[in-house]
């Protein structure tokens, strides 16, 4: 069979990213450009000015993915963009540039959920083994899927509210760390003893998350002891908040997996980067015999080759799109 060479673009939100994939599992080249610099001075993503930097930056971003891939387009067998669910400014950049590339070289134009994208980050570390369920944990989104083969997804349940990575910058902006405040607080957990009683959210039998509740109750705590004249304990505070977000995710979690009988689980998107929750599905996996992936750090955030990993297998799926393609804001997993 000939290989197969995808030209993935990402530029969902504030990261440029350009990657060629071959054959879905095989990284050839992947360039990013991240604006998060740019946003740690307004406390978090300003859409104009992302799509701005994007229109800066992405005809860089292509000639140096080419560059250090040493492929021509030409070579490339199709082109696959993330078209949704995102920035709507951001993801325009994206899907034009993709369309023109898709014009002028004559290629398949692939449309790849980003969410889609961040589950097949795990089939660049290792296949996906299937069923599975994936947990997938970011600034946007907090959801259960269930897959039983490749390009078939199943949503269990997702957040009714705050995602859980949006929760963790909220929270950050609470006890005083920059933007973005998920890593922080990550670091600040691992020297923190739980001393702060916060509520487990949403604890009933669904596969559904909610997270801001747990966000009103981290605000109202630093409320009231800024009211008595104590001091707040940022390693205390992260690990008390961290504790019930690790039992939140692991509870459902595992309820899925008994209840859907399946013994392959993926974590995936940004939050799949935290080590607190890394290492308690670890433990968990282990004691209950289930098999564990988890992204790369460089796959686990916003990135090209998840598209691109994406896009083979909706190539091979047929999901081929015309130039008439638009980017979508709000979009169903399907």
């Amino acid at each position: 069979m000939k290989d197969i060479y995808i030209l993935g673009i990402e530029s969902s939100c504030d990261e440029t990213s350009f990657s060629i994939v071959k054959n879905g599992i095989e990284e050839i080249s992947t360039v990013i450009s991240s604006q998060i610099a740019i946003h740690k001075q307004y406390g978090g993503v300003v859409p104009e000015i992302a799509s701005r930097a994007h229109i800066k930056n992405i005809t860089f971003v292509i000639e140096e993915c080419l560059d250090k891939a040493g492929i021509t387009l030409n070579e490339i067998t199709a082109i696959a963009v993330a078209y949704g669910p995102g920035l709507i400014g951001s993801l325009l950049v994206g899907v034009e540039c993709a369309k023109t590339l898709a014009f002028l070289y004559h290629k398949p134009l692939i449309p790849v959920h980003h969410i889609a994208g961040h589950i097949y980050a795990n089939n660049l570390v290792k296949r996906l083994e299937f069923p599975l369920i994936a947990l997938v944990i970011s600034g946007g989104h907090t959801e259960l899927i269930y897959m039983d083969k490749d390009y078939s997804f199943r949503k269990l349940g997702s957040t009714l509210d705050d995602a859980v990575g949006e929760c963790y910058d909220k929270v950050g902006r609470v006890i005083g760390v920059e933007y973005p405040g998920g890593p922080v607080i990550d670091k600040l957990a691992q020297i923190g003893k739980p001393n702060y009683k916060l509520p487990l959210p949403l604890n009933d039998d669904s596969y559904n998350f909610s997270f801001s509740g747990l966000k009103s109750a981290v605000i109202n705590l630093a409320h009231n002891e800024y009211q008595k004249g104590r001091e707040l304990n940022k390693e205390d505070l992260a690990k008390s908040f961290q504790d019930v977000v690790i039992e939140t995710l692991t509870k459902k979690t595992m309820h899925a997996i008994k209840d859907y009988k399946v013994k392959n689980l993926i974590l995936a998107g940004g939050v799949a980067a935290n080590t607190g929750i890394r290492n308690a599905f670890q433990e968990l996996c282990e004691k209950e015999n289930i098999s564990y992936t988890f992204p790369s750090i460089k796959y686990a955030t916003d990135n090209a080759a998840m598209i691109a990993s994406c896009g083979y297998y909706a190539y091979l799926d047929g999901r081929i799109a015309d130039l008439t393609l638009n980017p979508e804001s709000s979009l169903e997993l399907k």
